[in-house]
């Protein structure tokens, strides 16, 4: 039975315009195409568009800080970005930027139509501002001392440390990171969406099944506590739209980013005979509107966004899909490991569809987390796409091209597990439609297990070596080959290049709906090879790329002009000086690390029991980020073994260990020489 053709609109997040594409990325974008080419490969009208996030304070710095306008910074990311998407096989039907006439058209209309239904507040309010930069500063482009703890290097709003919330002027030696300026308090007229008038609609709506249940569980504890009215404007100079009724006052990046999917879809139905705007974004409409997005922006996409368009007239997504993060065996992504891996860097040694695949093995429904283990990678790859799916065809095809021209046999052996492939595929069906991918891979690669066993069962290499059993030879091989058209055809939106050429070997273009269209009877082309093995001399020539960029990074900071934020923020004196005899009074001393442990509700703290030879003290130590505590017991490190005990909001500090490093993940314990001792002086 016929399927009913579905209209779709797919998009994914807008990835910000002044950075490259990195691998974290590329986990969104790759799990947005798999779904987009399987819906196209079903038969539906599926549309994908993405942009550029192209607006906001941060945009404007580096520009800059690069001295170029933000406009010649933007052109240049987005090249950038299209280039790198393009090279993962990633097929949006349209790319844009925010940036665009389109998006302030829309984003305008919007603003209007909320302002005029009553859901714009407008009120004054006190904000930080930089007096060299002559700007308002968001709490996060503000540092300083932790007014409570004292813990240093704390953004504006809270303490990583001990977990205490403060405004920017309540902080001790707050400065700008634009400036290294001393923040002054500056009144300013904002602008507010309503948003606790929509508590009602938006409690229903986080319900209706748009949601995983993991994400209407979260929205449900924010709603429960009550909604706050979101500021959407923000103060000169600001690189974006300005507010239509209100001059020198800029709407947030947050407001029009978003819009940013509607903008794009414009532009392309504007170029695009037979596409239009409202069937798909006017209220009540029969279209589908799917946004695949990361955990992080979920408040953005299932509050903020929802509510603005229910109240502008417009009709509100069918699903919003998000996901996790990818960690690199099993850590955070790290520059000076060179995992931190951006997409370039990947294409400049590897396939992008062993990351596809790879992806597509560990990819579920859920806001699950995915590590992307290295050894895993290559081994799943090399068994999975290359020992399985590729190898039915290598095994067999050789035979046909050389001993039979390339003719399968006429009669259809093995029907019933022939039609078992088949059939199989209303489940794979169903799996890459709920975006369990996993789940589909898994049903293909044990199809591709059953596949093999048959080949090396039959062996038709050792029937080739008898003239009367060629015929069996020609079955057993044409078998093989009906079986792996089949299994091309599940895989075809994950690897579409390598589907590609097994469509030109097979001489036939695979869809879903004709895979029970067999091959028996034709004659295929000559079989080249689809895909190689990944070799470990690949990925450790990436990993080092990967530092090779970081150190280079790290030394174009340092060389900066002085019109950078390091730069200027390196004014600012580093410690008042000391002398000779004061830093002699330092009791440096060996520490055994005895005892690791979590800080409950602390970002950045370790719990630390040392032993310094018979003496136990308690350290709390920001290196979170970067040790966790399974990996440090056990060890020797450096402790400042004088240090007056210092209370902390989770227990007394009796010292401190030393660590060096720029921060996050880039923290190092110093470590002892060889042959040290617990409670070791070190001179």
């Amino acid at each position: 039975m016929a399927q009913t053709q579905r209209k779709i609109l797919v998009t994914s997040a807008l990835p910000y315009a002044n950075g490259s594409i990195h691998l974290g990325h590329m986990l969104e974008h790759i799990q947005t195409d798999i779904w987009v080419r399987f819906q196209k490969m079903r038969g539906n009208i599926c549309t994908a568009v993405c942009a550029d996030d192209a607006h906001g304070t941060a945009i404007m710095i580096k520009a800059a800080q690069n001295g170029i306008t933000s406009e010649e910074l933007i052109d240049g990311v987005r090249q950038e970005h299209m280039t790198d998407f393009n090279d993962f096989l990633i097929g949006y039907d349209n790319y844009y930027s925010t940036h665009s006439d389109e998006n302030r058209e829309i984003s305008n209309s919007i603003y209007t139509a909320l302002r005029d239904n009553g859901k714009i507040a407008v009120r004054s309010i006190v904000q930080a501002y930089d007096p060299e930069k002559e700007m308002f500063l968001a709490d996060r482009f503000i540092k300083g001392t932790c007014p409570k703890c004292k813990a240093e290097d704390q953004y504006g709003d809270n303490c990583e440390v001990c977990a205490a919330t403060y405004t920017p002027m309540e902080m001790i030696n707050p400065v700008s990171v634009y400036s290294g300026a001393t923040p002054v308090e500056k009144e300013s007229e904002h602008y507010f969406f309503k948003l606790p008038d929509f508590q009602d609609f938006l409690a229903k709506w986080t319900r209706s099944g748009t949601l995983q249940d993991q994400v209407a569980n979260k929205l449900a504890e924010w709603l429960d506590s009550g909604l706050q009215e979101w500021d959407i404007s923000r103060d000169a100079p600001y690189f974006g739209f300005e507010i239509p009724d209100a001059p020198g006052k800029y709407f947030y990046v947050w407001l029009d980013a978003p819009i940013g999917y509607m903008a794009s879809f414009k532009n392309l139905c504007d170029r695009t005979e037979g596409l239009n705007f409202d069937d798909y974004w006017a209220k009540g409409s029969d279209t589908e509107l799917y946004h695949f997005i990361g955990k992080d922006i979920i408040n953005f996409h299932a509050l903020f966004w929802p509510a603005m368009l229910d109240c502008a007239g417009y009709r509100t997504p069918t699903g919003v899909n998000a996901h996790g993060y990818v960690t690199v065996d099993g850590k955070k992504m790290s520059k000076s490991r060179g995992t931190f891996i951006k997409a370039r860097t990947y294409l400049n040694h590897l396939d992008p569809q062993y990351l596809r695949y790879y992806f597509a093995a560990k990819l579920n429904a859920s806001v699950d987390d995915i590590d992307l283990n290295l050894e895993d990678f290559i081994q799943r790859v090399n068994s999975d796409v290359v020992g399985k799916v590729v190898n039915i065809a290598s095994r067999t095809a050789s035979f046909i091209n050389k001993k039979f021209d390339g003719q399968l046999s006429i009669e259809a052996s093995e029907a019933d597990m022939i039609q078992s492939f088949v059939d199989a595929g209303d489940t794979i069906a169903q799996f890459f439609e709920k975006r369990e991918y996993s789940k589909a891979i898994r049903e293909i690669m044990c199809l591709a297990d059953v596949a093999n066993t048959y080949i090396a069962d039959k062996a038709p290499w050792v029937l080739a070596k008898d003239e009367a059993t060629l015929p069996q030879v020609q079955e057993v091989c044409s078998v093989a080959l009906n079986l792996f058209s089949i299994l091309a055809t599940y895989l075809k939106p994950v690897m579409p290049n390598m589907v590609a050429d097994a469509e030109a070997f097979l001489g036939k273009e695979l869809t879903w709906d004709n895979r029970s269209e067999l091959l028996f009877g034709q004659t295929v082309n000559k079989f080249k090879p689809l895909m190689g093995r990944i070799d470990q001399k690949q990925i450790d020539a990436m990993i080092e790329e990967g530092k090779l960029e970081a150190e280079a990074e790290a030394a174009a900071k340092e060389a900066a002009t002085p019109t950078t934020v390091e730069s200027e923020l390196a004014k600012e004196p580093i410690a008042a000086q000391i002398n000779f005899d004061d830093f002699a009074k330092v009791d440096m001393r060996i520490a055994l690390i005895a005892k690791a442990e979590h800080v409950e509700k602390a970002n950045k703290l370790l719990k630390l029991t040392l032993d310094l030879g018979g003496e136990t003290r308690t350290v709390f130590s920001g290196i979170k980020s970067a040790y966790k505590p399974e990996d440090l017991e056990g060890k020797l490190t450096i402790m400042v073994a004088n240090l007056a005990p210092r209370k902390m909001k989770f227990g007394l500090s009796e010292g401190m260990v030393l660590a060096a490093g720029p921060g996050g993940e880039e923290i190092y314990l110093l470590e002892p020489h060889a042959g040290a001792k617990p409670g070791q002086r070190v001179m």
